[in-house]
């Protein structure tokens, strides 16, 4: 993700946990959440992005998709302070470049037949979203993407809905943003949910009916992928959606799976992939979450709510409102995932 911190709490749990199958899922209480998306009445909300704010992390921002009309920006309150009309765009990703901005990318799939990547800059200060640029994301329709800085390059992989992953390299170089398709990978099935870990230049890719892949995300690295992560209906249950990462130190951290099948999030240890756990949003007072697409997830602290580190989920169904995104602490997360290890 954007702002890579080592926790105590999360370089303790990634050198001791191990997950047997079969083991508990356990509950955390969702602390915060959105005020819904404008779409009522469907499934609009998908997927989210945060940015955090180093200097004052209670004024971060989450960014979020609504697949039908366009994006929100939210303070950590849930209040939404932004909207971009911007029609049918499914995913997020945003990228912290510094004295650059922040950069934040959507798949934009109003045209079907031509996946688009939309190029915006968030105004930190008043959550604002200004259009940039856009880049071709590939021929088919739009679903997942993720981004990073590869080789001192920003390069973001569209993920079409066919199973196709284009890499996009950006250029921001010029007052109008635009990208040059470098390569493109591909895995057997619909795919959506995608996530980097720059530090091994590793790409994971969610396809939806199988599973996730690992692909060398150099732009010159070879492109076959590995099934890595296979459904097992234990660990892992199909529909597999949106994925998370959180690295700690040079190659330990968390990857999260949403496991959409049984409204859980499956976590796994870096860099070995180990099953180190399962974890629903439920049992508090703002309800539970089901169905999720998109989730995402930052670490350091936030605010005393977040102490260290912020899970947000999309949730499909937040009756009797529109759907809308949760919001959970990672730290009660990881203790409560340690107290069900045996």
């Amino acid at each position: 993700m954007r702002a890579f911190i080592t926790t105590g709490l999360g370089l303790v749990l990634a050198c001791a946990l191990s997950w047997p199958a079969g083991a508990q899922t356990v509950s955390v209480p969702a602390r915060g959440q959105t005020t819904p998306v404008g779409t009522v009445a469907d499934d609009a909300a998908d997927d989210p992005a945060i940015w955090r704010d180093r200097r004052n992390p209670e004024k971060s921002l989450i960014v979020g998709t609504d697949k039908k009309a366009g994006l929100y920006v939210y303070r950590l309150s849930g209040e939404s302070v932004h909207f971009t009309p911007a029609g049918r765009v499914n995913n997020v990703d945003l990228l912290d470049l510094g004295s650059r901005g922040v950069l934040v990318v959507a798949s934009d799939r109003n045209d079907p037949a031509r996946a688009l990547l939309k190029l915006y800059r968030l105004n930190t200060r008043s959550g604002a979203l200004a259009a940039v640029g856009e880049a071709e994301g590939g021929a088919g329709e739009a679903y997942g993407v993720c981004l990073a800085v590869i080789d001192r390059q920003v390069h973001v992989f569209s993920v079409l809905k066919d199973g196709q992953v284009v890499q996009v390299r950006i250029d921001l170089s010029k007052a109008s943003a635009s990208g040059t398709p470098v390569r493109t990978l591909r895995v057997p099935s619909q795919a959506e949910g995608c996530v980097i870990d720059p530090r091994t230049a590793t790409l994971y890719v969610g396809e939806e009916a199988a599973g996730v892949w690992t692909f060398d995300a150099r732009p010159g690295g070879p492109t076959d992928g590995r099934l890595a992560l296979k459904v097992d209906n234990v660990q892992l249950t199909a529909d597999v959606e949106g994925l998370a990462l959180l690295p700690t130190g040079r190659t330990g951290g968390w990857l999260v799976v949403s496991s959409q099948g049984d409204n859980a999030y499956a976590l796994y240890r870096l860099p070995d992939l180990a099953p180190a756990g399962r974890f629903r949003i439920a049992g508090g007072a703002l309800g539970s979450t089901e169905e999720t697409d998109g989730i995402a997830l930052a670490p350091g602290r936030f605010s005393r709510t977040y102490p260290d580190g912020i899970f947000v989920a999309q949730d499909g169904d937040n009756t009797p409102d529109a759907q809308n995104f949760k919001l959970a602490s990672w730290a009660e997360i990881l203790k409560a995932v340690r107290a069900a290890a045996p």
